[in-house]
């Protein structure tokens, strides 16, 4: 036995390169054959499910508030009360997402290794920076003070919930069903984003904002304290700290696809928020549909991700069905870009026809991206056993939301001046030149642009990817340079 497989025995969910006798696939049918008669696999698998719900459950805390934001960001606008610039409350729900997205890197890197016995004490930690923030956001006066507690420290104790609970889900799931794990969890959020602003929109319209907050900082504590004692830490990373573990690996920063698909991820996600937090205010001052209509058209964009998380999932994760990483993550930017030229920018007055076509379609693909970060993990994995070298993959997966936030972060303040750049009159006959779709449109140039970072993934890839398809299948003698 090589050293190698000795140090992968003790904390498996870091990648070491092994043979192809013992791929990942091997992995799965060893647990298949060997754990079902084990008690100790029945134990690992309601563990497993304990995992998942408690994940799920957790989306409602960490990603409700800036799921709804759209319908806050409305009423800010319609009742202005504070002071300051009332354009920054359109930079308040994409700057929160950015500054979840750009700390997460730094808190998978905590807690992947050094801190990982504590992550369940982090969450508890996170949550209550949390309601702290929502509840003081509930008095502010300034519209400084409003971006300070719901932009950016309710965002880092969400961040702090997110961080450690989601590497503890990809260890449990490290040897089979990860990305469908992950596409089951992102349902879970985008069902928070279909209920949540009906939810927030009763809530403001019967007892104002203020009480809203307050409610919202008692739903936060609630599901958080339950979910996070769902999820405890998978005994492989639990010791760690006991004992003198190796650092994380970095050596897959030598590789060209991380970056590529870094850039990617960039380009789609700085137009993924935009619509969110202005489909409401497109659907009154263009559309001249009613409040109500708007947060309906809300719901149906978050609507279709329940679907499309759990498929792109199962896609990225399918072995019948054999599709390259960059295959599956090409789909979601080609829709986006159709339906943001074909139904955002053709609607008219009164007509919210092409506005639900534009949610459900927009929703779908784009609510689905994420997901398909499990094949990119999966393939990088690939490339890193074919170098012979270790990888991380949680803390992969970390850099990943962190590239993310750059993209959330730069389409929040760009659509700033987009809006400030001003409209055509609104008797134009279509939406082509409003702000509102200014900022969809940015969304279709930044789609076509992730299709020529696809493009180029794939002619770098697919050298190692018929490498891989040849250890499955024929079980190839191991590279001359991976002894």
């Amino acid at each position: 036995m090589t050293p190698s497989t000795v140090i992968e025995t003790e904390e498996f969910p870091l990648r070491q390169p092994r043979g192809p006798a013992h791929d990942v696939q091997d992995a799965d049918d060893v647990e298949q054959t060997v754990g079902v008669t084990d008690p100790r696999h029945t134990d690992s698998q309601r563990t497993k499910l304990s995992v998942l719900i408690g994940s799920g459950i957790l989306q409602l805390p960490i990603w409700g508030f800036t799921m709804s934001y759209g319908v806050f960001q409305e009423y800010y606008t319609n009742n202005w009360t504070f002071e300051g610039d009332r354009s920054i409350t359109g930079v308040i729900g994409t700057t929160a997402n950015g500054v979840m997205y750009l700390s997460m890197p730094l808190l998978f890197a905590l807690f992947t290794r050094r801190w990982a016995h504590r992550r369940q004490l982090a969450a508890l930690c996170g949550t209550a920076i949390a309601c702290l923030s929502f509840l003081l956001s509930a008095y502010s006066q300034t519209i400084g003070h409003l971006l300070a507690t719901q932009g950016i420290t309710s965002a880092l104790g969400c961040a702090l919930i997110y961080s450690p609970t989601t590497l503890s889900l990809g260890e449990w799931y490290s040897t089979s069903n990860r990305a469908i794990a992950y596409g089951i969890v992102l349902s879970c959020k985008n069902i928070v984003g279909t209920t949540c602003p009906f939810m927030i929109r009763a809530l403001i319209d019967a007892y104002g904002y203020r009480r809203t907050l307050q409610a919202w900082t008692g739903i936060v504590a609630g599901t958080s304290i339950v979910a996070v004692s769902l999820i405890p830490t998978h005994p492989s990373t639990a010791g760690i700290h006991r004992t003198r573990g190796r650092k994380i690996p970095w050596t897959f920063l030598k590789h060209r696809s991380i970056y590529f698909y870094s850039s990617a991820i960039i380009f789609q996600s700085s137009g993924y928020g935009i619509p969110q937090t202005y489909l409401s205010s497109y659907a009154k001052d263009i559309a001249l549909l009613s409040q109500t209509s708007g947060t309906l058209l809300l719901a149906v964009f978050n609507t279709p991700g329940i679907i499309s998380s759990t498929f792109f999932g199962w896609l990225s994760d399918n072995k019948r069905i054999r599709l390259s990483a960059q295959t599956v993550s090409a789909i979601p930017p080609i829709a986006s870009a159709l339906a943001t030229l074909l139904f955002w920018g053709l609607t008219t007055q009164g007509n919210i026809g092409l506005l639900v076509l534009f949610s459900i379609t927009f929703g779908f693909f784009s609510g689905g991206y994420s997901a398909t970060w499990g094949g990119m993990l999966k393939q990088m994995e690939g490339e890193s056993a074919e170098r012979n070298e270790a990888i991380d993959p949680g803390m992969l997966y970390g850099l990943l939301n962190g590239v993310r936030g750059v993209g959330y972060a730069s389409g929040g303040f760009a659509s700033v001046g987009l809006l400030k750049a001003g409209t055509l009159p609104a008797s134009q006959r279509f939406g082509y030149g409003t702000s509102p779709w200014r900022l969809g449109g940015s969304v279709e140039v930044e789609s076509k642009t992730t299709l020529a970072v696809w493009a180029r993934i794939g002619r770098e890839t697919e050298e190692v990817e018929e490498r891989e398809r040849q250890r499955k299948g024929g079980r190839i003698p191991r590279m001359p340079h991976s002894r």
